[in-house]
């Protein structure tokens, strides 16, 4: 699997990093032994890069993740969880949780250090208190060890540089907006996150099923204008014989100022293909025509936590 930098962290990042939030039952009930295996099938096809968090099946995908790693040299992956976002309308960012949260963290994991650690979906909160506290909370657990690299995630563009412009971090995560149908992360932020040396990572190339031929889920927030879009997008590229999931994925990897790209399946299957997608070549054709269906409503997207972080 090809790698890149991530910012100035020394990190080598896969193009294309496994997500653990489908093991939290997040999209769908999962058994156990398909769960396991596709953590494993990750690694085995380079995708050395995994993320997760506390709030993703409310701890049972860092449990199920800690479970499927036993065993594993610790060497040989790259680790990222979050802290701050418990359930959904829990979010805890002060220090005391921050120190607890890593510990619990670190239990569920069963290591003693995590590569990453990334402040979750922050614009649901006062972003003030991310600078004066969480951050400040996160460097000391940094500087005992427990930590390697810190940074943020969510969705509006506007939390990244509001928080980097005040406080140092070392990298970003941002979904659902670089993907086939919404480039707002790379338009508007990656650009400046790169003059910084602020590592760039992106998550959902899929946008949450919407850029595949599965089934929706009920708290999906896209416009219906979007949704249509999305299946024309995916009956033309059925009518070429293309999977617009396959599509989808490879976009989003060919951005070289992006470190890395995060999906996530607890189907086995689903990881193989995508490992087998990322070594092929995009077909920039119907990438263009895939494009001019979604121009109508290109970077046409919802708005995410408190009125004043949009």
């Amino acid at each position: 699997m090809q790698t890149r930098p991530l910012g100035r962290t020394g990190l080598q990042l896969p193009i294309l990093s496994f997500g653990a939030s489908s093991l939290g039952q997040e999209f769908r009930a999962v058994r156990l032994d398909e769960a396991l295996a596709a953590v494993r099938v990750a690694l085995d096809c380079g995708l050395t890069f995994i993320d997760t968090s506390p709030f993703y099946g409310r701890g049972m995908s860092e449990v199920l993740l800690g479970i499927a790693l036993r065993g594993v040299r610790r060497d040989s992956y790259l680790l990222c969880t979050k802290l701050g976002r418990y359930d959904l309308a829990h979010f805890d960012f002060s220090a005391k949780r921050v120190a607890e949260s890593i510990d619990v963290s670190l239990h569920r994991l069963a290591t003693d250090h995590l590569d990453i650690v990334l402040c979750h979906d922050i614009e649901f909160v006062p972003m003030q208190q991310i600078i004066d506290e969480t951050i400040p909370a996160l460097r000391r657990a940094q500087l005992a060890g427990k930590v390697r690299f810190i940074g943020i995630s969510g969705y509006p563009q506007k939390i990244f540089r509001f928080v980097a412009e005040r406080i140092g971090i070392d990298c970003v995560l941002s979904y659902n907006q670089y993907t086939l149908q919404n480039t707002r992360f790379a338009d508007e932020t990656v650009p400046w996150l790169a003059a910084q040396g602020i590592g760039a990572m992106n998550a959902g190339p899929f946008s949450a099923r919407l850029l595949t031929n599965a089934p929706l889920p009920a708290w999906l927030k896209e416009p219906e204008a979007v949704k249509a879009a999305a299946r024309a997008a995916a009956a033309h590229c059925a009518s070429r014989g293309i999977d617009i999931a396959k599509l989808a994925l490879q976009f989003s990897l060919a951005n070289p100022a992006i470190a890395t790209t995060i999906a996530g399946s607890a189907n086995p299957q689903n990881v193989r293909a995508w490992a087998t997608w990322a070594a092929e070549p995009l077909d920039q054709q119907l990438l263009r025509e895939v494009r001019e269906i979604f121009a109508p409503i290109h970077n046409l997207g919802h708005l995410e936590g408190l009125p004043e972080n949009n």
